[in-house]
């Protein structure tokens, strides 16, 4: 058997194996200091083959022991960091497919907008499609402006007139002067769609959907507008 150098044992049996030095001295009628080797044998570093047999098994036990305990130990710590790692790259995909996800849904609702606007353009009806009447009511007015008006744009679009002038194609702004369904001020830039502006509820309804269109895109983008600032 090879001289291991077991340290620690030492520290624990240092007292049994200074004892029997003793008890070796007497034996041999040394009744002074202990033996030089019972002095050797008390240091700090132990020879494996000079602890007693009957030790030896569990000082070898003891040893594997402490190396198992230190690699479960790194295994742990190496496990944690896996981990950690492994989480740290799953939360940085999921940010980046949050973040797609997001920009795909804008992008969607964008389409969408400029769909129901284009579908408002393309649905506006010509204002010499209706008879000129001597007067309107509220109703005939509102069904010019459906026919005229996106399916998908129209409750914008009569949210801003209700609240511009209750569908009165007459209305004047006492103050200001504004004047129609969507109180244009001065009335007269109307014209710019016909000249019977100030009694055709139909040239009215034409001037402010292709001013909603221009301005804001849209008859929805203009009421979006309008909840912001009351006025647009």
């Amino acid at each position: 058997m090879s001289r291991i150098s077991v340290r620690g044992f030492a520290v624990a049996s240092a007292t049994a194996v200074t004892a029997v030095g003793a008890v070796t001295g007497v034996a041999s009628g040394s009744t002074g200091q202990p033996s030089l080797d019972a002095e050797a044998t008390a240091n700090d570093t132990t020879l494996l083959a000079d602890i007693p047999a009957g030790q030896q098994a569990q000082v070898q036990t003891a040893s594997l022991t402490q190396q198992a305990d230190a690699q479960a130990i790194a295994a742990d710590a190496s496990a944690k960091k896996d981990a950690e790692e492994a989480a740290r790259k799953q939360a940085a995909a999921d940010a980046v497919a949050k973040q797609k996800a997001a920009q795909a849904a804008e992008e969607a609702a964008k389409a969408r907008k400029e769909a129901e606007a284009k579908a408002s353009r393309d649905a506006t009806r010509d204002v010499s499609s209706f008879p000129v009447q001597s007067s309107y009511s509220v109703a005939q007015i509102q069904a010019m402006a459906r026919q005229m008006v996106g399916a998908g744009q129209f409750q914008c679009f009569s949210n801003i007139v209700d609240h511009e002038s209750s569908w009165n194609y007459r209305a004047v702004n006492a103050s200001s002067g504004a004047y129609g369904l969507f109180q244009a001020l001065p009335g007269s830039k109307m014209s710019s769609v016909g000249a019977d502006w100030q009694t055709n509820p139909a040239t009215q309804i034409k001037w402010g959907l292709n001013y909603m269109n221009s301005r804001y895109g849209s008859p929805c983008e203009a009421w979006s507008f309008w909840q912001a600032n009351h006025w647009y």
